[in-house]
């Protein structure tokens, strides 16, 4: 069975973007893209909400396309740009013409949940997710959440957008560590039911 991982950068006060969607705000470090390419590496899914797919899908373009981008980075906009992504989503479409047309499908809100329990059920590897906690909160009230990863920064960004918004939901601590080099700490939880 496939393993459903959400991996969010979250300030010391809870937040995963500031104000206005703001991610200047967040505590950024060269880290959390190392992290980042852990992850990818051992993926071949992407899921998505649209806001958070356009975002990253221009940013790894960019980096891509730019001479002055390192091996690593190269590296994370190639897996980005290849791999499968799902976005959840009730107004986003993929059109031929676009340029993520051959790797990216939409699943409606409604039935975010009954895909990705088939997605884990099928022949694969790691499902991830970065961010976008309005389509990972369901997820995890589903128990379809396998690992939540939080990277806690040395932020406090005053408002903005919460980790979590939902009912309860128990944790169980699998390990925490700082990142090399970094003032991130990576939490890693499972579900606790």
């Amino acid at each position: 069975m496939r393993r459903l991982i959400v991996s969010v950068l979250v300030s010391a006060d809870g937040f995963f973007e500031g104000p206005e969607h703001d991610l200047a705000v967040m505590p950024f470090e060269d880290a959390f893209n190392d992290h980042n390419l852990d992850l990818l590496r051992n993926a071949d899914t992407i899921v998505y909400g649209s806001r958070w797919f356009r975002l990253n899908w221009d940013t790894w373009s960019a980096v891509a396309e730019s001479d002055d981008s390192g091996a690593r980075d190269r590296e994370i906009a190639e897996r980005v740009l290849a791999l499968e992504a799902v976005i959840v989503s009730d107004s986003f479409a993929v059109r031929p013409e676009d340029p993520w047309a051959a790797t990216t499908r939409v699943v409606p809100r409604a039935e975010a949940t009954a895909e990705i329990a088939r997605l884990k059920q099928a022949e694969g590897r790691d499902i991830i997710m970065f961010g976008s906690s309005t389509t990972w909160n369901p997820l995890l009230a589903h128990g379809l959440v396998d690992e939540l990863i939080l990277l806690v920064g040395p932020a406090l960004v005053g408002g903005g957008s919460p980790l979590y918004r939902g009912a309860p939901a128990p944790l169980l601590l699998r390990g925490a560590r700082v990142l090399p080099g970094s003032q991130l700490v990576a939490i890693t939880y499972t579900p606790a039911s």
